[in-house]
């Protein structure tokens, strides 16, 4: 039984190394292929923060296989929900999408000690973005 998705996210800090990695790989871990997921960043690195990654392994969310990509028109254009964090005026603006954005401490260059109050509070993002998108639809026929 394959079905839409929800709705589909789009994820973007400057790098697409940390934060919006984390976001990304909590949001496909608890929602799985009900909400489509996207993440991207402004100046993107050459590699995900490897204590994000580790700090999300020790959650059990496995986020060593992802690359940095780059933000484009594109994959705001096809977003319900651009989600930014940290990105600036480097996000492209389009009328009837959903912005949000997170004040969230940049992981960057910090020790996975320091990467885990960050996580955490991703993590509570990410359940309350879940519930908001889940209440947003429509009610089966019973």
């Amino acid at each position: 039984m394959s079905s839409a998705p929800l709705a589909s996210v789009l994820f973007v800090c400057v790098h697409n190394a940390g934060r919006s990695q984390m976001a990304a790989g909590f949001l496909n871990h608890l929602a799985g292929d009900r909400i489509e997921v996207r993440s991207a960043g402004s100046v993107p690195a050459d590699q995900v923060n490897p204590a994000a990654v580790a700090a999300m392994a020790e959650v059990g969310v496995d986020i060593a296989d992802q690359q940095p990509k780059v933000l484009t028109t594109e994959a705001v254009q096809a977003s319900d929900y651009v989600i930014t964090m940290g990105c600036g005026d480097a996000c492209p603006f389009f009328p009837g999408k959903r912005y949000l954005d997170w004040a969230l401490e940049d992981p960057a260059g910090k020790g996975v000690d320091s990467v885990r109050p960050i996580r955490d509070q991703i993590r509570t993002l990410i359940e309350d973005l879940i519930a908001e998108i889940d209440n947003k639809r429509p009610e089966p026929n019973a």
